[in-house]
């Protein structure tokens, strides 16, 4: 199988030739498949998030090769990069980063005026994903009136109204308590599992590893490691219930540095 992902040699510096200069990316060799949940895991400020901006586009490498579909982002025309931004990639963050003066509804079906889709049609698209995330009562709220589990729910469903194939999520759930953590990051495994969507998480908490299929370490700018969680892949086969890893294998996993 072809890897969706691909990057070779990558490096990304900030104020690159100042004072202040900094290597967040260091040499980064990656591959991502189709239909992979995958975890970057790793300290604050240990490049993973700075990963995720150059997978979607947001920053570009100072050096190295990032391939998305056979596509090299670095070198997407306008148009290409709107369309990978429009379709190919949705993205989940920390912050909710929701438009405080649009209503839930107006916030979910933004993506949809991208893609030229009429507004029955984009209202309609977005009452079916707040319905299937239990938020559906308070479509006509603005977000603040919500708590932070419920604004992250709304988060996902603007992230995926275009149907994206790849779904990438930084710190998703960093400001939630656990009850409402667990309720999002099972709706991103059920995305994963039920739709295939690729999904590529970052978090800096160890309890968050369980969810991946494999586990990505980071640390200084560098890919340090890479774990296979066996127990999940052997749940996808259809050999048995996920259950969460054993204590010790959690202990194994977050050992990377």
């Amino acid at each position: 199988m072809e890897p969706l992902i691909k990057a070779s040699g990558m490096n990304f510096v900030y104020n690159q030739g100042k004072d202040n200069e900094y290597q967040a990316l260091v040499n980064i060799n990656l591959e991502i498949y189709p239909e992979e949940f995958v975890v970057v895991f790793g300290p604050s400020g240990c490049g993973k998030s700075t990963l995720l901006n150059v997978l979607a586009g947001l920053e570009t490498p100072t050096s190295g090769n990032i391939f998305i579909s056979n596509k090299d982002v670095t070198h997407m025309n306008r148009q290409e990069f709107a369309e990978y931004h429009r379709k190919g990639v949705g993205m989940i963050y920390q912050a909710y980063n929701l438009i405080t003066s649009l209503t839930v509804i107006d916030n979910v079906s933004l993506p949809q005026l991208f893609v030229e889709e009429k507004k029955r049609e984009r209202d309609k698209r977005a009452l079916e994903l707040l319905e299937r995330f239990g938020i559906k009562i308070h479509a006509k709220k603005i977000p603040t009136e919500l708590s932070g589990g419920q604004q992250q729910r709304i988060g996902i469903a603007r992230a995926i109204i275009n149907d994206p194939a790849i779904i990438l999520a930084d710190e998703p759930v960093g400001n939630l308590d656990s009850i409402s953590a667990k309720n999002v990051l099972d709706i991103m495994a059920e995305l994963n599992e039920a739709e295939k969507k690729t999904v590529i998480l970052v978090t800096h908490n160890p309890e968050n590893l369980e969810y991946g299929d494999r586990i990505i370490y980071m640390k200084d700018g560098m890919i340090t490691r890479e774990v296979v969680n066996r127990q999940k892949r052997t749940k996808k086969k259809g050999e048995g219930e996920l259950a969460k890893p054993p204590a010790s294998e959690i202990e194994n996993m977050e050992r990377a540095y």
